[in-house]
Formats: C-alpha cells, sequence, structure tokens
C-alpha cells in the first residue's frame, strides 16, 4: 500500500476526533470508517492501525513534539519514530518548517526520558505495576502492551475440528497456525477480513483471544450439567461453555446489558447451540440469581474490570481508566463475586477472572472473598489445565493462579483463579 497524502489527510483526522473523544476508540474509528466508505480494506487498515500506534506510544511522542504537542505531530513522530518511514516518504506531506522538528523528534533517546513516560503509562498505572513487576519484568511487559494483538479464532467442535479449519484456511490463502495453548485455537497473521468466510458464517469459527479461551477450560463443564456465565457481555466466552457442554444441560447467560445480549443472538444461532438460555438481570442480586441459588454446577465470573490486560487492541484504556476509576470497579467486582458464589452448589466451582493486570482487581478480590467466605476453597488452576494436556507457565505461587500476560505467553494480559465450593 503506497502511503499518500489523502491517507495522511484521513489518519490526521480521525486522530483529531480520538484524542477529544470521551468515547472509547474502537467506537470513534468505526463510526469515521462508515463516514468514509471510500476507504479500503488496506487502508482503513492503515489508518487505524497508526492512529493506535500514537495512542500506545502517546507519552513518549509527546516528548519528541517538545512544546507544540499537537495531532499533526503526533502523527509525524509515529511515522518516522516508530513506524520508520524516511523523510522521503514523508515529503510530500511535510511543510518546510516541520524538516528541522522531525530531525530532531528522531534524535530524542528514549533511555533519558523518565520511566513512566519511556514506558508509555500515566504516573499512576506505572507506580502500579511498579509495584508488582521488577524493572526488567515491567519493560518487557509494556513492550508487549504495545504491540497489536494478533487475530485468534476458536473452532466449533460441534462444527468441526482445528485440523480440518487449518486446512481450509491455509488452502485459502490465508497463514494460519495452532495456538499455542488452547486446542481449540487458531492464530492468524495479519488482520483479514473474516464476516463473509464461510467458515465464519456456518459458525465453524469465531473470533476470541486464546487467553479468553482458557478461562472456558479453566471452568470446564460438562455435559448435562447447570452452568452460568454471570457477566456475559456479547457471549464469546457463553458460547465456548456451550460447545464444551456438548449442547446439553442448562447454561445461563447473565448480563445487565440488553444491548450486549443482543449482540449474542446472531452468534448463538451460527453456532448451532441449543442449551444457551440469555437472561437479562437488574444487578448481581437480581431475582432470577436468588431464584437458582445453590442449583449451578459451575459459575464463570469473567468480572467488569478496566480493561488493562487488552492495552495490545484498546491502547486508549491506559488514558482513560484512574486510580478512582479502579477502586470503584474493585467494589463492584467484590460484590458481582460475592453474588456469584450463592448460585454454586456443594462441591460446584466458581471461577473468577478479569482481563486487568492490577492485584486490586485480581488476587486482593480473591484473597479477601476466601477470607469471608471459608466454605470455598482455592484450585491450582496449573493442575485444572494439567489435567486438560494444557501446558502452561505458573508464577512462583505454584500455579494457583492463571496470570497470563502478551510478553510471557502471546495473549492479552488476564487473570483467573479457580474455587470450589466445599
Amino acid at each position: 500500500m503506497r502511503f499518500t497524502p489523502a491517507l495522511f489527510d484521513h489518519t490526521e483526522a480521525l486522530l483529531s476526533e480520538l484524542l477529544r473523544s470521551t468515547f472509547p476508540a474502537d467506537l470513534v474509528v468505526s463510526r469515521y470508517f462508515r463516514q468514509h466508505r471510500e476507504l479500503g480494506h488496506a487502508d482503513r487498515g492503515f489508518v487505524a492501525e497508526t492512529v493506535y500506534s500514537v495512542l500506545r506510544r502517546k507519552r513518549s511522542l509527546a516528548a519528541r513534539c517538545f512544546d507544540d504537542v499537537t495531532s499533526r505531530r503526533l502523527l509525524l513522530a509515529t511515522l518516522a519514530c516508530v513506524q520508520g518511514l524516511n523523510r522521503r516518504e514523508l515529503d510530500a506531506v511535510l511543510i518546510e518548517v516541520e524538516g528541522k522538528w522531525l530531525a530532531q523528534a528522531k534524535a530524542v533517546k528514549l533511555h533519558d526520558l523518565p520511566p513512566a513516560v519511556r514506558l508509555d503509562l500515566p504516573d499512576w498505572l506505572h507506580d502500579a505495576l511498579q509495584a508488582q513487576f521488577a524493572a526488567p519484568e515491567l519493560e518487557a511487559l509494556c513492550a508487549g502492551l504495545n504491540q497489536p494483538a494478533p487475530l485468534d479464532l476458536r473452532v466449533n467442535p460441534l462444527k468441526t475440528g482445528r485440523a480440518e479449519v487449518l486446512a481450509r484456511l491455509n488452502a485459502d490463502g490465508l497463514v494460519a497456525e495452532a495456538c499455542r495453548y488452547s486446542s481449540l485455537g487458531i492464530r492468524l497473521a495479519g488482520k483479514p477480513s473474516l464476516s463473509r468466510h464461510p467458515l465464519f458464517l456456518d459458525g465453524s469459527i469465531e473470533v476470541q483471544d486464546e487467553g479468553s479461551q482458557l478461562l472456558g477450560f479453566l471452568l470446564q463443564p460438562k455435559r448435562g450439567e447447570m452452568v452460568a456465565d454471570f457477566c456475559a457481555g456479547a457471549g464469546g466466552k457463553t458460547l465456548l461453555l456451550g460447545a464444551l457442554m456438548r449442547s446439553q444441560g442448562r447454561l445461563y447467560a447473565f448480563d445487565v446489558a440488553e444491548k450486549r445480549l443482543a449482540k449474542l443472538k446472531p452468534r448463538l444461532a451460527r453456532s448451532g447451540l441449543s442449551n444457551v438460555h440469555p437472561a437479562r438481570i437488574e444487578s448481581e442480586n437480581d431475582i432470577k440469581i436468588k431464584r437458582l441459588a445453590g442449583k449451578l454446577d459451575r459459575v464463570l465470573v469473567d468480572a467488569p474490570c478496566s480493561g488493562l490486560g487488552t492495552l495490545r487492541r484498546n491502547p486508549d484504556l491506559k488514558w482513560r481508566q484512574t486510580l478512582d476509576s479502579v477502586s470503584e470497579l474493585s467494589v463492584k467486582q467484590a460484590a458481582i463475586l460475592r453474588s456469584a458464589s450463592i448460585l454454586v452448589k456443594k462441591g460446584g466451582r466458581l471461577v473468577y477472572a478479569t482481563c486487568s493486570l492490577l492485584d486490586a482487581e485480581n488476587e486482593a478480590i480473591v484473597s479477601a472473598f476466601l477470607a469471608a467466605h471459608p466454605e470455598f476453597v482455592s484450585l491450582s488452576a496449573s493442575e485444572v489445565l494439567h489435567k486438560q494436556e494444557i501446558e502452561i507457565e505458573c508464577d512462583s505461587d505454584g500455579g494457583e493462579r492463571l496470570r497470563l500476560l502478551p510478553h510471557r505467553h502471546g495473549t492479552d494480559g488476564f487473570f483467573a483463579a479457580v474455587l470450589e465450593r466445599q
């Protein structure tokens, strides 16, 4: 794809809109592309990846802009310093006075910048992560978070097998390989459009990060059981749970947002599942929950969280979240876990998970819950996965918790704890 002034103008316009907006970046990007249908697939890919590159590295790029931080300069600094376009390629869009500044911007040494600036983190988040990770690991983590996420698929075992899907995708000219951990996972090279691919249309594949898939294997639902996805959202994990149950038993998909559950309906229709029962609830204390108290074999709580483990695909979150918002979320997470636990029968399993990196949303929530609920005990996440022939690198806690990190595992950042009611 050839870099042109017209493409630069689109990228600058979208970036300006993103930096002003209070809405999530993916919504702003989608709206811009709907308004500019003249942009082809490759052009959209360039524009989207470039503005996301700015959001990932906004703080160190601002340092390269010195005292004149504008969307135009941030964009030029990204193109020159991150994406590696040379002066000749940029000449078509540079005005005369920008040449000297750009040379100075490229000469900035990142190791001379303060750590939070160099790592492209707000100060509060740098402090929180610094308390959890040693310096070399924090550097590696931030480098991993600043890379674009790969495109992962999950095979629907009710429809086909992974080997068949791999063969079909590669025959169609896509570069596909088996994921490292999930037995249903496939990783694609690049970002091909799959919305019209026959395997997507017939429900044989779904887009789902490999880390998210592993949460389903931690819950390990069986045929004929009663199971709940307590915060189902658009239903990616619900569909996996239903497939692992071979569409037998009863699977509740609870969520407080009708819009999110509405997105599950077409996916559910493609999946071939007949055991899923979507249900909107008013809150974690809804009467529907109380009626099912002590009746469920397994409950998954993928709790609402800061999303800081998904910065590869949602880099704007690190600039939108704050210490206060994390504190508010942790109160909600504790309440949701407490309510979800009521559903679990004796001998049943409860999995608490987030896509956050922060102990305040993860270990602190689980530890407080276990202290207040001695009827629940912690199981080794590593052992649960090992019994399913999933071998995964564990932390020094003996593998009791699943902690996924992009630089170690190639997935989004995830935390999960497996609990059992005695």
